[in-house]
């Protein structure tokens, strides 16, 4: 069962929530930037990244029934509406950028989630699945949203995207913090420290993908898979993704 919306709203107006939001929004903010031009979808319990997205075209959050829904933004028109995360309410290809986060842990099937987020992804659109890191120490407290449901390694993430026509391109982790307030001032001093000498203590992975492959019908009517010619579409990790720093989710080389 997933966490409702009022305990995932306590949690991201307390000092340990806040906390989560800015180092998971440095993040994002290395992966996507604002996000100019772009149609973005956030899918689970997104809310608190998406304002960030400033240049985007249009922003919408998507929250799963077993979740419930919060207005948002606070201010303005909303943007958020309540979904089947199993049948999305949008055309193909609506979304140039989809993030999922408290959306595959505790979904009943986290591959159906994704297919119907991948149909909802635009032919050259990015994805972002953050998930609980199964060797953490946050998926084991269940006083966070990250000690529910199933947490995740990243051969698992990158095992479940590649299922739905995925290719991995980039990835990141955080969280190095063990979930205890006292240490809250430590955070960013744990962040420098563990993903270097305790990469295996993160508490988050953050993983980006984009489509592998798209299909070609023929006059015959036989389908065949062409790969994608785009050096981001094919495979390999992030520290060797060509183009701009914004290709690591954290602006600096990981460790694979």
């Amino acid at each position: 069962m997933r966490r409702s919306i009022e305990e995932l709203r306590a949690f991201y107006g307390e000092p340990s929530g806040a906390l989560v939001r800015r180092l998971l929004a440095r993040r994002l903010d290395n992966a996507w930037g604002e996000a100019n031009d772009c149609d973005v979808l956030g899918l689970g319990y997104a809310t608190p990244w998406l304002d960030a997205f400033v240049g985007a075209r249009r922003v919408v959050a998507a929250m799963p029934g077993g979740q419930g829904v919060e207005p948002w933004p606070l201010v303005g028109r909303n943007r958020s509406l309540l979904v089947d995360d199993r049948r999305l309410p949008f055309t193909a290809g609506s979304f140039d950028r989809i993030l999922l986060i408290h959306a595959l842990e505790e979904a009943d099937d986290a591959r159906a989630l994704l297919a119907e987020a991948v149909r909802a992804l635009a032919p050259a659109g990015r994805i972002i699945l953050t998930a609980a890191a199964r060797g953490g120490l946050w998926s084991r407290a269940e006083a966070t949203p990250f000690g529910h449901g199933r947490p995740f390694t990243r051969g698992q993430l990158e095992r479940l995207v590649r299922e739905v026509g995925l290719e991995p391109t980039a990835w990141s982790q955080a969280l190095y913090m063990p979930p205890w307030p006292p240490l809250l001032p430590l955070a960013d001093g744990f962040e420098q420290v563990g993903r270097h000498l305790f990469p295996g203590a993160a508490g988050v992975i953050m993983l980006e993908a984009t489509r592998q492959a798209y299909a070609r019908l023929p006059v015959n009517g036989a389908t065949r898979t062409v790969r994608g010619r785009t050096p981001a579409m094919a495979p390999q990790p992030a520290t060797q993704m060509p183009g701009s720093a914004r290709n690591d989710l954290d602006g600096s080389p990981e460790r694979p």
